[in-house]
């Protein structure tokens, strides 16, 4: 079966978490085209031989906080370009494809693509967990407008697919209207975080990862917490200041560390999270600013007695929280995941029925012929 998967480049969780997704399906023998956007291009071409690069949206970061009116500005002055190169890439590299079924992970060029053509769409991401669930009053509590303000995106940027899949370590209840089309799943595990589960456990050091570079009070803010010893990733560069161990990111050294880590401090984005937690980390989780989603993540963390969160790194709350760390990893213990098992029987699942729609389409052509 030939498949067009479209991937959101903003942010390298949809591009880590897609490539266990296509690496999958072309185990099975299906051809996968990839439309992807920012740098997740370049990370996805070393490892796939069809992957075209599209222009998407991007979000300027400024202290962990999502700037807003940045992130309007900026997109609008691209917008003419991103529209002109995406429409050269949709007749030059993606019509001659033909694919039976596209799959998005929150990217609408792909999406577009099956509605134009009529063709079975599946949504796999994480965001639709926000429309399609209900949530209880202690996630929305201080943040409503925002909450609002991004289910209705959520709901308006992939609208009316055949199926959604939602990766996810909370389960809340799916709304009634969407319980036929909508599937929770496990978070998506890497290949690299599945290896290290058999070599996990909880060590001396905390794993901090920071993905805003313009964050000066991190670094200060760690170095008030003497006998502690953390390893730091996300400022881009390699040092030793003080109790903090700065470096820059390679994957096996973050992985290995992550695995080796006695606790974790992260910012609210699902990938790292599920990784911790399947890897049996409690999590003191710092949520990027006017981000809704990452909002929700550390709050569920919280609500379930997996860590604690907070608006920002504060040495008072992080020590009580690693003099706590016991209590929370007790907990984390208690999660269950096998691996991307149950992701994987659902999108088999989905593409019988894809098979089944498109054998029923030609018998049809042919009776009608």
């Amino acid at each position: 079966m030939r498949i067009l998967y479209g991937i959101m480049g903003e942010g390298m969780g949809h591009a880590t978490r897609s490539k266990v997704v296509c690496e999958y399906l072309q185990s099975r023998g299906h051809r996968v085209k990839i439309v992807v956007s920012g740098r997740a291009h370049s990370f996805l071409s070393k490892s796939f031989p069809d992957v075209v690069e599209i222009k998407g949206l991007s979000i300027r970061y400024v202290d962990n906080r999502m700037d807003l009116d940045g992130t309007v500005a900026r997109n609008l002055v691209a917008a003419p370009e991103m529209l002109y190169e995406n429409a050269v890439a949709y007749f030059d590299k993606v019509v001659s494809f033909e694919p039976d079924v596209v799959f998005t992970d929150f990217d609408s060029f792909a999406y577009f693509f099956a509605k134009r053509h009529g063709l079975p769409i599946v949504s796999i991401d994480n965001q639709q967990i926000i429309a399609r669930c209900k949530h209880e009053e202690f996630v929305k509590r201080g943040v409503k407008l925002d909450y609002q303000l991004t289910k209705a995106f959520v709901r308006a940027k992939v609208p009316g697919c055949d199926h959604y899949v939602v990766t996810s370590f909370f389960h809340p209840p799916v709304r009634k209207k969407f319980r036929d089309t909508t599937t929770l799943v496990p978070p998506i595990l890497r290949k690299a975080i599945l290896d290290a589960k058999s070599k996990a456990r909880l060590g001396e050091h905390v794993l901090v990862y920071q993905t805003s570079t313009s964050d000066t009070t991190l670094i200060p803010t760690l170095n008030q917490i003497p006998g502690e010893s953390f390893i730091v990733y996300g400022l881009r560069r390699s040092e030793v200041i003080g109790n903090c161990t700065l470096k820059d990111f390679d994957e096996v050294g973050f992985v290995d560390d992550l695995a080796t880590s006695r606790a974790v401090v992260a910012n609210g984005g699902l990938s790292l999270l599920g990784e911790a937690l399947y890897l049996g980390k409690p999590i003191y989780s710092v949520p990027v600013q006017n981000q809704f989603e990452q909002t929700m993540n550390a709050r569920y963390i919280e609500e379930l007695g997996y860590g604690l969160s907070s608006d920002k790194v504060e040495a008072d709350l992080l020590r009580l929280f690693l003099r706590e760390a016991p209590k929370y990893a007790a907990r984390v213990a208690r999660h269950r995941q096998n691996g991307n098992e149950l992701l994987f029987d659902v999108v088999d699942l989905l593409l019988k029925r894809v098979e089944k729609q498109h054998k029923k389409a030609r018998q049809s052509s042919q009776r009608e012929a």
